[in-house]
């Protein structure tokens, strides 16, 4: 059990990685040391300015990744991107300077499933050096997967999992409206959704995550994506769309076995959607049916990587994943 201050560094401060940023910092027990970040508008700045903090930290963003990672830590928050292969050499870097690591990149929720080269190389890797790395987020790493894994405790057996997550985008930042394609033709959509830059990343991860900490094996895992279209016009802080055009993204995630659904996650996340949902019906002995309105993404996922940091610092070495770990929760 870690009791002392945890020393932290912070690598991306985006929207995210400046959210969980300013939660760790209303929290006593962690201690921002050094700040990574290549945008350089930011370069320079204190760590409050970037974040909007009340007061100085004392501590300035850098882009010398090597000289700031040199620095005496125990934990890197870390929040530049999605995608697994992009991510990698930073993530190789921050283990080999023996820093454990908390991240928000989607591909490395459950990296087994769909990248288990990459995934098995980092896993030894965070070994060799004796850190964990562990990454996390309301989607993929809680709400679709981690969530409806916990809820199955109660459950003497289960035979089928199915997830619902309903996000009501209008009031998101305009990076995500965008990524779920708001305000395209139907045609525009479904070509950048072919080349995959409009989609939700980490769905395939998330059935990956629940067959896993079910300890089910599955034959396969599909993706299927279409866009919502509005039925009159919405308008947001960013966008105006008119009838007929794209108001967000509807997805699905399947995971078979013998032909047969185990596990179907389904995500709806658009500008006209009045109300967020999250929703799980577990087929089982016995059933259960659980009901959650609106868990917000920014928020969540920034308390989510606060409220895990303390887990990761304590846990074994190696990559794991949210199911991995002991509970997670607010403290």
């Amino acid at each position: 059990m870690v009791d002392k201050k945890i020393k932290v560094i912070l690598f991306g401060l985006g929207p995210i990685g400046a959210a969980a940023a300013r939660v760790l910092a209303t929290r006593p027990d962690y201690q921002f040391v050094g700040a990574i970040d290549l945008d350089p508008t930011k370069v320079g700045k204190d760590v409050a300015d970037v974040i909007g903090l009340p007061e100085k930290t004392g501590v300035k963003v850098s882009d010398n990744t090597a000289r700031v990672l040199a620095k005496e830590a125990q934990l890197v928050v870390h929040a530049t991107g999605s995608y697994l292969l992009q991510v990698k050499p930073q993530l190789e870097q921050i283990i080999k300077a023996g820093k454990n690591i908390v991240s928000t990149c989607e591909e490395l929720a459950n990296p087994w499933a769909q990248n288990p080269t990459a995934a098995n190389e980092l896993n030894k890797l965070a070994k060799r050096n004796r850190v964990t790395v562990v990454a996390t987020g309301i989607n993929p790493g809680y709400a679709m997967d981690t969530l409806p894994v916990a809820l199955t405790a109660v459950c003497q057996s289960v035979k089928r999992v199915r997830v619902r997550r309903v996000v009501d985008a209008s009031k998101r930042r305009r990076q995500l409206q965008q990524k779920i394609g708001t305000g395209l033709t139907a045609e525009a959509f479904r070509e950048a959704a072919e080349r995959q830059e409009i989609r939700h990343v980490g769905l395939s991860e998330s059935v990956s995550l629940v067959a896993r900490g079910l300890g089910w094996e599955l034959d396969q895992i599909q993706e299927m994506i279409e866009p919502i279209l509005a039925t009159k016009r919405v308008m947001t802080d960013y966008f105006t769309v008119e009838p007929n055009f794209v108001t967000g993204v509807r997805q699905w995630g399947r995971g078979l076995f013998q032909g047969e659904d185990k596990i179907v996650l389904e995500l709806e996340m658009a500008v006209d959607k009045e109300e967020s949902v999250d929703e799980a019906w577990l087929e089982g002995s016995p059933d259960v049916h659980s009901v959650i309105k609106g868990i917000h993404g920014d928020i969540s996922t920034a308390a989510l990587v606060a409220n895990t940091a303390r887990r990761v610092v304590e846990s074994k070495p190696g990559l794991l994943t949210m199911v991995d770990l002991p509970i997670v929760s607010a403290r």
